[in-house]
């Protein structure tokens, strides 16, 4: 039996395209529908704020933005995914989520020299499946450490 990863697919649309990805299930605490969140100063234009998530103060991360994709346009699918980075809860916002599935790993391949030395940090691979491509993100990667601390100043956690 070949070795299979599980995962947590969601589409990010842009223009006429849509771009599916996927993140372990093991960092994905659950998936909600869009609330609107409370706007911070001065941080950078990818964190939409902050929201009240059952008595805990999660940040808001736009997906979409932080991979200079333009802003999410909100609608009935979009959800925020709530996920563990760098041993603490985000949200992320995408356009919508499709599954959750398992990967044979010998299906991954590893991500394109061509999608620059940026994306590569947080581009863990690529999943081939039929006529589908996944692209698989390494969730503590996707802020860089500086990053990561302004937003959790911000934060209760």
């Amino acid at each position: 039996m070949a070795e299979e990863i599980q995962l947590v697919v969601f589409k990010l649309k842009q223009q006429d395209s849509v771009c599916e990805y996927g993140v372990g299930v093991t960092t994905v605490q659950e998936i909600i529908p869009m609330t609107q969140p409370t706007r911070l100063p001065q941080t950078p234009d990818f964190i939409e704020g902050i929201i009240n998530l059952r008595g805990r103060v999660i940040p808001i991360i736009d997906l979409k933005k932080r991979f200079n994709m333009g802003a999410s346009d909100l609608t009935a699918e979009s959800r925020s995914v709530v996920v563990e980075v760098g041993g603490k809860t985000v949200g992320i916002i995408v356009d919508e989520v499709s599954e959750v599935m398992r990967l044979p790993v010998d299906s991954i391949e590893p991500p394109p020299a061509v999608m620059g030395a940026i994306a590569s940090d947080y581009i863990t691979g690529v999943g081939k499946l039929d006529n589908r491509l996944l692209i698989l993100l390494d969730m503590d990667k996707i802020l860089n450490e500086g990053e990561r601390t302004e937003l959790y100043d911000f934060a209760v956690q």
